[in-house]
């Protein structure tokens, strides 16, 4: 079966292997603001422009390296059950330093390690259950700060290449190369809904970039040397001798923009609140499935339930609730096709545009089908309970 593991290596697991071998299109919009503490970053790398001469392409990636490995860090935690190692990067000169929730999960402690060669411990400033994020705190010289830009991931395109530095399986400051994949993923977020499920983690880059455990955390660069992502998970049906997840080619990053309004929140309150519509759904539904629920169009987001008390109630979405014959497909549910006015042809495009482009509080306009009929209905977000 395939799942999506975490990139997270075990410490046990790297003693043993030491002591054997002696040695993770825009919908539309504008993304949000940079912060200015973003000012103090890296000078960015030349961008890699087509070349013939593989010496040249060579120097490029070598450049883009010297570049941002200063702002690359290994993290290495404790816990009451062990230890871990994961990656991450520089946020910002007062030492806020960037890597995964996942990463930090019951910490006792947390070391910080810079390529330089210093150690340090950081203290969790706040952390993001929702996309997976966390910011630690460090104390140390500034010279040892060298943030690193963060990019606009609107403009990643699938197809251009991408690299990942971090912490694979406690090597430190290894970097690989890789294409985007695709864009706008969903994958289930850390935290549990009042009903069960977890709430979705909208707007992920998927990479085939060789990711591992240990790269958790850590950066996925453009060639221009700006952070476009944040390596959190990859999905495989392969495992070492240790039981430690092995890349398969599909790995996948939190996206830039999602990283410019989640971590200025963190560090100023130490949460980030997300918007909350109170649905749940099923979109490209196979076309016997579609025939089934008496459906006008094979794309959007097909209504399965609404939660009691919810934003989507309150606006008067409904879910479906006449038998089809299929278990747990139910007919007569609404059929999401836009959101304020833009087309929308699945629940991926649907999140990436609500978690980048609008917070608690503000309204949104969804376009439905209900049977043969359109209809426009606003829905006033809440924040996730």
């Amino acid at each position: 079966m395939k799942t999506n593991k975490l990139l997270l290596v075990p410490l046990l697991a790297l003693l043993l292997a030491s002591l054997a071998c002696q040695a993770a299109a825009p919908l539309m919009g504008s993304a949000a603001p940079q912060p200015a503490a973003q000012a103090t970053a890296l000078p960015a790398a030349a961008p890699l422009q087509p070349v013939s001469d593989p010496l040249a392409r060579q120097d490029a990636l070598v450049s883009l390296y010297e570049s941002v490995y200063p702002g690359v860090v290994s993290i290495q935690v404790t816990t009451n059950s062990g230890g871990a190692q994961g990656s991450g990067f520089v946020y910002d000169t007062a030492g806020h330093i960037v890597t995964n929730q996942h990463v930090v999960e019951d910490a006792k402690t947390i070391e910080v390690d810079f390529p330089s060669g210093l150690k340090v411990y950081g203290k969790v400033v706040g952390v993001d259950l929702d996309s997976d994020i966390a910011v630690i705190k460090v104390d140390v010289p500034a010279a040892e700060l060298h943030p690193v830009p963060l990019g606009d991931s609107y403009q990643v395109r699938v197809g251009q290449q991408v690299a990942a530095i971090g912490n694979p399986f406690g090597l430190s400051g290894t970097m690989t190369l890789g294409i985007v994949s695709a864009l706008g993923r969903t994958l289930p977020g850390n935290r549990t809904s009042s009903s069960g499920g977890n709430f979705s983690a909208a707007d992920l880059i998927q990479t085939d970039a060789a990711i591992n455990p240990g790269n958790s955390g850590g950066p996925l660069f453009n060639l221009s040397g700006e952070v476009i992502g944040l390596n959190r998970a990859i999905r495989t049906e392969s495992s070492n001798s240790s039981g430690e997840p092995v890349n398969s080619g599909i790995g996948f990053a939190i996206a830039s923009n999602i990283l410019k309004r989640v971590v200025p929140a963190i560090i100023a309150t130490g949460k980030y609140d997300y918007p909350y519509m109170g649905i749940s759904s099923i979109d490209e539904l196979p076309l016997q499935e579609i025939e089934l629920l008496g459906l006008q169009r094979t794309t959007g987001i097909y209504v399965t339930s609404v939660q009691p008390g919810s934003p989507a109630e309150q606006a008067g979405l409904q879910a479906g609730q006449t038998e089809t014959g299929i278990t747990g497909l139910m007919a007569g549910g609404d059929l999401i096709v836009a959101i304020d006015g833009q087309p929308v042809k699945n629940f991926n495009e649907m999140m990436r545009y609500l978690i980048n482009m609008k917070g608690p509080g503000d309204s949104v306009s969804l376009t439905v089908l209900r049977g043969s009929e359109e209809v426009t209905l606003t829905v006033v977000l809440a924040k996730r309970p």
